[in-house]
């Protein structure tokens, strides 16, 4: 095959819906027959799925004429060894860039929406369309690119989990989580149902549902402050910001240190009081955690890498 360059192109991609649910029933009849059973349209599970591979039928017609194409499925993402001067497209809901990109090292990443008309992608400013014209551009370095900041989890063992959006840290059920928490000089035993913390590409997500739900107590309470974060926070911040979910004051624990921001060369250190059940995981992903049980202690910083 003549092909426009040599460079290498990795195309992630994920299952659908239907996939998932003919996986789950083994034919297409029977998922047919538990959706509309349970009273669900299966004709939006087929348009979902045709838009999906219409989408990747189109990126692929393009790639593999341009370089070396590779496709791999979201499942073999963390294991993959993508090289230093890969190119990567996902295409997909905004999850599959997220969880993509905390596995690259500096490799440039973009974003495909296979369907605008389901999915807003904050994350997805392309079409597979426009691959045509932004790839020869990127490849030229003639393209703008955002970096990201991640935050990284490094536990007392030498374990390590980057975070694109957020890091979750508490129990697996999301129970009751026992932990102590040290920051800033300062150190307190709690009880909460975890903790939460964002990168500035998270910050329209987890991190803005529980600012959003501690501002309409406030209100309700007849209470007013300034918002709790800025517009300044950016996708490439050069900080993360804590904050704990339902912290429970009693006798043997506090609820003081609940909220802050992680700056650059800081770290935000939590050492777990849970004998089984603690857990750590980003983006999430809770299927893809980090053991945090009783011993474990978790060193949460700003990664040493951005990503593109």
């Amino acid at each position: 095959m003549n092909r426009m360059t040599d460079n290498k192109i990795v195309l992630i991609t994920q299952k659908t819906r239907l996939e998932d649910l003919i996986y789950r029933h083994n034919s297409i009849g029977q998922a047919k027959f538990y959706i509309e059973h349970h009273g669900g349209d299966f004709s939006d599970y087929e348009v979902e799925h045709s838009k999906y591979q219409e989408s990747i039928s189109v990126a692929k017609d393009f790639l593999e004429k341009y370089g070396r194409l590779q496709v791999i499925d979201r499942g073999f993402v963390s294991n993959f060894m993508f090289g230093k001067d890969d190119l990567v497209v996902a295409i997909g809901r905004d999850g599959l860039i997220a969880n993509t990109m905390k596995y690259l090292d500096g490799q440039m990443l973009i974003g495909v929406n296979p369907d605008p008309t389901r999915w807003d992608g904050v994350l997805l400013p392309f079409v597979a369309e426009d691959l045509k014209s932004i790839i020869p551009e990127v490849q030229a370095k003639k393209r703008n690119v955002k970096a990201v900041t991640l935050a990284k989890v490094s536990l007392n063992d030498g374990q390590e989990l980057y975070g694109v959006n957020d890091i979750f840290i508490g129990q697996k059920t999301h129970t009751s989580a026992r932990y102590e928490i040290s920051f800033r000089n300062k150190k307190e035993t709690q009880s909460s149902s975890g903790i939460i913390v964002s990168t500035g590409l998270g910050a329209t997500g987890w991190l803005k549902s529980i600012i959003s739900g501690a501002a309409g107590i406030d209100k309700a309470c007849g209470l007013s402050q300034k918002p709790l974060i800025g517009d300044e926070f950016h996708w490439d911040s050069n900080y993360l910001y804590f904050t704990v979910r339902e912290p429970y004051p009693s006798t043997s624990t506090g609820a003081d240190i609940v909220f802050g921001k992680i700056e650059e060369n800081e770290k935000f250190i939590v050492t777990s009081n849970m004998p089984e059940n603690g857990v750590i995981f980003s983006d999430g992903m809770e299927q893809d955690y980090l053991q945090f049980n009783s011993g474990s202690t978790a060193e949460i910083t700003i990664a040493e890498k951005t990503d593109k």
